[in-house]
């Protein structure tokens, strides 16, 4: 027991357990024990804020802060669960004096990572003795997937689960969640300035103000240095004297009379300008996408009476507005998005920084003084401002001279440009041309001052990177320079907007050509392109995987992602991206990337994933490049709906003209049909070490060694084994029974969920 006084102030309620002995274990973990010497009581199952080397962290465990001096919010870290998934988050708890009823307490999880999903079993984050924070998983705890690893860890995370030695650490270290939101790595140092301290290793958020709740549910600005963080009050709200709260709380002032009827006359908008907000789903009246403009969204939240707030901004260029009940959680600086908030109409609305207020008037008075003044010193300066204007002119009109230099030569520099956001959105005539969207996102047409035309990607779930990291992978990737490679020619990194900019491709995606559909029913390319295309992809992949300096893993080869220039030239794209999304330290990558039909067996079974589950891709690729058809069509008969199954039938009977693209007549060469359908059979084998290299798939292709025909992959064999008709029939009722669900996406500043389900075969 702890005592105050007379006071008891905690106690480990083990009064009844016949506690016979304490120990506090050189790990730092405090132990009774009982008559049999059983663990009756233990601090690492009761975490406060900070984890030790070696505590197992589970699901049904939470760290929680100190509560904030200033607005009494706090924080947890605990493992977000969800129905298919499941991520450590920190979350910003709201002080339950915000809201009048317990239904009504929310929270907001501002950080998750890293995502696991279709593991069984015990799942347990640890931070090890070497330094390194994840999570173990499996029913053996042999899996683990990194939050951090330190450079100096070498034996891994599952080494320190329930780990009970006493031996006493080499460095000691502890994973804190702060005050202020953030969960921080630290090292003792004996001698740091000739001082002994903590000194941080790795924090989670580098960016402050993307902690929900920092200033409360004020507005949290970033200096520029992008690191320190100050905090204004909501409009309507202001500090009072020394006190870092602010006065006032539009969360909880009513908008409505008894009858809930409008009192719009009492009330009118402050507008905050390159401001978001944070907000969870139950605070959301709804979404007016339709108001085309931005103050329709602050004149709809005037109109209603339940409303406190409203949030205009852009999300894959479509306008939305979104009417909130509360502003809990905190807004933050963002370039496209607009606050309106709803004050008394007496208010002052100065408590927020760059606010400003409809109707307001500046003291004309005041104003016409300081004209007067300023009247005589501009007239005095005249000449030499005169003289000024023709240094200014010349000097601007080579800067511009430079600049459409830069423009015209885009594609032709060395490493990628940094452009800004305002002219990507002017080149790409506010990303009105949608030219696809993908896994990693949308893409958009654009085109350059001097005519030339560029493919924009704005990227979709970017890991939290801090900007250098980002700009340092886009130069790496940037750098990378083959004929069978789109071509990076810039990017922008502003605020959360990640944005690439590509050569542009004439005859867009290789998809388009290879499978028939109304819209491209004229396309047909004949089998000579179709074969130099299959080559040409192999080389590309080839060279990111074999002769770059930092091999990369594509997880994503498809149809989609190979584009055709003005001379169908085929050109990998989007390589090197899934080094921008979630980052996985383990060799073992928990979360699915990639399209489901080109999957490698390995991403389901939990095996390492290497370079070969991208030859696997190109394999069920190159046999797409064949057929002229998807692998699954569940339009044709239950005979061909499988076609890797077909096919491969077809190929041993020796007619594999049977199985090419029935528009091309037969007018294929019979030779390098039969080469490429042994080198995509030799791909999509289940044994990783069955696979080529694609540096040896090119030299098949191309007939510069000898193969043999391949055995019937695994996969294949089974789907064939259990009756091809069975599971045409199985899948036709799984499909007619998917496409009775809709999902409707919303765009919003609140985290959504990602539901999906994958079949091994």
């Amino acid at each position: 027991m702890l005592m105050d006084g007379d006071t008891t102030v905690w106690a480990s309620n083990t009064l009844e357990a016949g506690v016979e002995l304490a120990v506090m274990s050189e790990n730092g973990n405090f132990i009774l024990y009982s008559t049999n010497l059983s663990v009756a009581w233990q601090s690492f199952a009761y975490p406060s804020d900070t984890l030790l080397p070696g505590q197992p962290f589970t699901v049904s465990l939470e760290l929680t802060s100190t509560k904030s001096s200033s607005h009494g919010g706090y924080y947890t870290l605990k493992m977000l669960q969800q129905p298919t998934s499941l991520s450590l988050a920190l979350t910003y708890n709201v002080p339950k004096s915000y809201t009048s009823s317990p239904e009504s307490y929310s929270n907001f999880s501002y950080w998750s990572e890293p995502e696991i999903s279709n593991v069984t079993g015990d799942v347990i984050a640890v931070l090890n003795k070497a330094g390194s924070f994840g999570m173990v998983y499996g029913s053996s705890l042999h899996g683990a997937v990194y939050v951090y690893k330190n450079d100096g860890d070498y034996g891994g995370l599952s080494s320190d689960v329930y780990q009970r030695n006493s031996n006493v650490l080499s460095v000691l270290r502890r994973l804190t969640l702060e005050v202020n939101g953030n969960i921080r790595l630290y090292r003792w140092d004996n001698d740091v300035n000739g001082s002994r301290q903590w000194v941080p290793e790795w924090a989670a958020v580098s960016n402050p103000c993307d902690i929900s709740g920092i200033c409360g549910n004020g507005i949290c600005n970033l200096d520029r240095s992008k690191t320190n963080a100050s905090c204004t009050c909501l409009p309507g709200t202001a500090k009072v004297g020394n006190d870092v709260s602010c006065s006032g709380n539009s969360s909880v002032t009513g908008k409505c009379g008894p009858q809930h009827e409008n009192l719009m006359s009492q009330f009118k908008i402050s507008t905050v300008q390159k401001t978001n907000y944070y907000f969870s789903e139950s605070s959301v009246i709804g979404n007016y996408s339709d108001k085309g403009t931005v103050s329709k969204c602050g004149d709809a939240c005037l109109s209603n009476c339940d409303c406190v707030a409203s949030v205009y901004g852009l999300s894959e260029e479509k306008a939305y507005c979104w009417l909130l009940r509360s502003l809990e959680f905190g807004g933050f600086e963002d370039p496209v998005s607009t606050l309106f908030v709803k004050v008394e109409a007496n208010a002052s609305a100065s408590g927020a920084s760059g606010s400003r207020t409809p109707g307001d008037s500046s003291d004309e008075s005041e104003s016409m003084h300081e004209k007067v003044l300023v009247l005589p010193i501009v007239l005095s300066m005249a000449v030499l401002i005169g003289l000024l204007g023709c240094l200014l002119y010349i000097n601007i009109h080579r800067k511009r001279s430079l600049k459409r230099t830069l423009e015209g030569s885009l594609l032709l520099s060395g490493a990628p440009v940094s452009f800004s956001y305002r002219d990507l959105l002017g080149w790409t005539t506010n990303f009105s041309q949608l030219l696809g969207t993908g896994g990693f996102g949308s893409v958009y047409k654009g085109c350059l001052k001097d005519g030339t035309l560029i493919a924009v990607k704005k990227l979709d779930k970017v890991s939290p990177h801090g900007e250098k990291e980002f700009i340092t992978e886009v130069k790496t990737i940037g750098s990378m320079h083959h004929l069978n490679l789109v071509r990076l020619c810039g990017y922008c990194s502003e605020g959360t907007q990640r944005l690439l900019v590509y050569e542009f491709m004439k005859n867009g995606s290789l998809d388009k050509w290879i499978f028939h559909s109304l819209s491209t029913r004229d396309r047909l390319l004949d089998w000579s392109s179709r074969f130099r295309i299959a080559v040409g992809t192999a080389q590309g992949i080839a060279y990111f995987h074999e002769q770059c300096r930092d091999r990369i893993i594509h997880c994503d080869i498809k149809p989609e992602n190979i584009l055709l220039d003005e001379n169908f030239c085929p050109k990998v794209s989007d390589f090197g991206l899934a080094k921008l999304m979630v980052r996985e330290h383990s060799h073992v990558v928990t979360m699915v990337r990639g399209t489901r039909g080109y999957l490698a067996p390995e991403w389901i079974s939990n095996r390492p994933i290497t370079v070969k589950a991208d030859v696997y891709s190109y394999g069920m690729l190159l046999l797409e490049i064949i057929g002229g058809r998807r692998n699954l069509d569940m339009t044709c008969d239950a005979d061909d709906f499988f076609y890797p199954g077909w096919a491969y039938k077809e190929m041993t009977s020796g007619t594999p003209v049977k199985v090419v693209d029935r528009r091309l007549k037969g007018a294929v060469e019979e030779k390098e049909v039969m080469r490429a359908l042994i080198v995509a059979f030799w791909c999509i084998q289940d044994e990783v070490s069955n696979r080529p290299s694609m540096g040896e798939v090119v030299k098949m292709l191309e007939g510069s060694v000898d193969i043999i025909m391949p055995p019937m992959p695994q996969t294949v064999l089974e789907l064939i084994e259990e009756g091809l008709d069975h599971v045409y029939k199985s899948m036709k009722r799984e499909l007619n029974q998917y496409s009775s669900f809709s999902v409707a996406t919303h765009p919003s500043s609140y985290a959504t969920c990602s539901h999906s389900t994958i079949s091994p075969r």
